[in-house]
């Protein structure tokens, strides 16, 4: 899968590509990540990539020349792929958008702001408005950098196991379950007996427990809705459990 950047800071791409699992997926031919700078299509000798808005504002905004430019570069190298532009506006990444992207398996071109945003018309050569959140940061860079890891985790081959990615939190729909190693006790803090006992009924029931505990505590937006009879026989003794630390 071949991940390409429109950015006016390619090192910073190529610095977090440099690394860790992703470094190792490149190294293996899993992924490609390469970048397109827009001051490459400018045509002053400043190059210039930004203006002052009009109808005046704070701020100065991308201009399209360059931007549209790099973009049908890139669509050269890539005739296939999908046109994310990264900003506030696009639709807030999640879980299973990201499964959606790996599960195609399409190319994926990253257009990363800077400064007050691009100029509107740009969107005309973008697939899709992507975000992260709802906060601004400083550019897209790291929203799409962001986005590249979560997706590149599910090609096979990245990760050791690919039921490692499919079993973290969120893929299930739950925060994930507490994990441990060795050793068993660390400064009085012991690993669970049912991790130890070598029985994977139970501990595959106490996984699930644990997952459904800290997504009602934590996330309880995230509980599915149409729990099924286990699920609800776990959801009672966990506020039972509950009620009973509250009540102690």
């Amino acid at each position: 899968m071949n991940f390409l950047f429109i950015t006016l800071f390619p090192e910073q791409i190529e610095q977090a590509a440099s690394h860790s699992i992703i470094k190792r997926a490149v190294d293996k031919g899993l992924i490609s990540v390469s970048c397109i700078n827009p001051r490459d299509f400018t045509t002053d000798r400043h190059r210039t990539v930004d203006d002052a808005p009009f109808g005046g504002g704070a701020g100065m905004v991308l201009k399209p020349e360059p931007m549209v430019a790099a973009i049908r570069k890139a669509k050269e190298q890539l005739p296939d792929a999908r046109v994310i532009a990264m900003c506030p506006g696009g639709r807030t990444l999640r879980q299973d958008i990201v499964e959606e992207y790996a599960q195609c398996g399409q190319d994926m071109i990253f257009v990363c702001g800077h400064y007050e945003g691009f100029d509107e018309r740009i969107f005309n050569w973008v697939d899709e408005k992507l975000s992260i959140g709802d906060y601004v940061l400083t550019g897209g860079e790291m929203p799409a950098l962001i986005v590249m890891d979560a997706v590149a985790r599910f090609i096979p081959g990245v990760l050791g196991k690919l039921v490692s990615a499919e079993e973290d939190s969120f893929s299930t729909g739950l925060l994930e379950y507490p994990q441990y190693t060795r050793p068993v006790d660390f400064e009085g803090l012991t690993v669970p007996e049912v991790l130890r006992n070598g029985n994977h009924a139970l501990i595959n029931r106490w996984r699930r427990k644990q997952s459904l505990k800290a997504t009602y505590l934590l996330r309880p937006e995230l509980l599915p809705h149409d729990m099924d009879k286990e699920d609800r026989k776990l959801m009672t003794e966990i506020k039972a459990e509950l009620q009973g630390d509250a009540d102690g």
